[in-house]
């Protein structure tokens, strides 16, 4: 038991080193592309998001933590979402880009004159060539299993990183806007 315990630890620390590792390069400010995201958002009608697996479970957090600060927001898949229009934007996360159902999504997103801001690891890939904005992250995409870009397994940085960036948006655009705390509290779901 004793093995397993230190290898959650390094295991951890793992994890927080990578994550760091790629926090540091996307907040270096190289490209515009963070900022062009949360500009992006802030000027919506309404917010879509979708991913699939964890990467769309990453942006469910998202998802509500914009509907948080008041906007209009919408998972893509649930029965209540309405077609999405010019003047909303899509936020779609796939590490490779190429998801099948992700890369529909905004291709048709794009086609009705919706935004489509993506998160990804590639740079080269059919996700990318519809978006007007691109975060690519510095992370390994699923099928990488060489450990170059991170030694974790699959697409995990990716998606950790799609969390954390989540995160730094409504951060970003909460202390923008000036709400207190309190004043968003009263949007957390009260039906749990």
């Amino acid at each position: 038991m004793t093995s397993l315990r230190a290898a959650t630890h390094t295991s951890l620390s793992l994890v927080g080193d990578e994550l760091r590792s790629v926090i540091d390069l996307l907040a270096s400010g190289e490209d515009d592309a963070l900022d062009e995201f949360a500009d992006a958002v802030a000027g919506a009608s309404r917010v879509f998001l979708m991913g699939a697996g964890r990467s769309g479970i990453a942006l469910r957090m998202t998802a509500m933590r914009l509907m948080h600060l008041g906007l209009v927001v919408h998972v893509v898949g649930e029965t209540t979402t309405p077609a999405i229009g010019a003047g909303d934007l899509l936020i779609v996360a796939s590490g490779s880009g190429t998801t099948g159902s992700v890369v529909r999504a905004a291709t048709t997103a794009h086609a009705v004159g919706a935004t489509v801001c993506a998160i990804t690891t590639a740079s080269d890939s059919p996700l990318v060539a519809v978006a007007r904005v691109v975060v690519q992250v510095p992370a390994a995409a699923k099928l990488d299993r060489s450990e170059q870009a991170s030694a974790q397994y699959a697409g995990s940085l990716f998606e950790q990183a799609v969390v954390v960036i989540g995160d730094a948006l409504f951060d970003a655009l909460w202390r923008a806007g000036q709400q207190s705390a309190d004043e968003l509290w009263p949007r957390h779901a009260n039906l749990e």
